[in-house]
């Protein structure tokens, strides 16, 4: 007889975030990779302790929101405050069934535009410590690639 589990996502994405107490937890090294191509580094350019040359280092912590995290992005990266700027996030995290790593797309947000995921937290996606962050930013004249959340169909 096979066990099903009663919990559905709904239920587990339901469960509150722990409010993180910024003056008594230590911040964590959010390590940042950027493009300005609005496409993400491929997985394997992070093969074999290999990194893209384009890190910034943020100290940050699990409460982030992608909102947040835009705006440090923009205090380095000055043609990336022009309004309409897309940025769009991934997790690039290690495959546990292997030596590769593997993004997932977690969210965008837009300078100078209140969006859908702008509160969304990294730990609300599930972002493990030693996990990296990929940030495709396109600029205001040029369209983001479509990526299966924005499809029309």
């Amino acid at each position: 007889m096979a066990l099903e589990s009663r919990i559905t996502q709904e239920e587990i994405k339901k469960e509150p975030e722990k409010p993180i107490d910024r003056e008594k937890t230590c911040p964590l090294l959010l390590r940042v990779f950027t493009t300005n191509s609005g496409r993400h580094h491929r997985a394997d350019e992070f093969a074999r302790g290999n990194v893209p040359s384009s890190e910034l280092q943020i100290y940050t912590w699990m409460d982030a929101t992608l909102k947040e995290l835009t705006s440090l992005v923009k205090e380095v990266y000055p043609e990336a405050r022009k309004k309409g700027t897309h940025f769009s996030f991934a997790i690039v995290f290690p495959d546990p069934r292997g030596k590769a790593y593997r993004l997932k797309d977690i969210g965008s947000t837009v300078s100078g535009r209140k969006g859908a995921d702008d509160s969304m937290t990294l730990q609300s996606q599930r972002f493990q410590i030693g996990d990296y962050l990929d940030i495709a930013i396109t600029p205001p004249n040029r369209a983001p690639p479509l990526s299966t959340r924005m499809r029309p169909f």
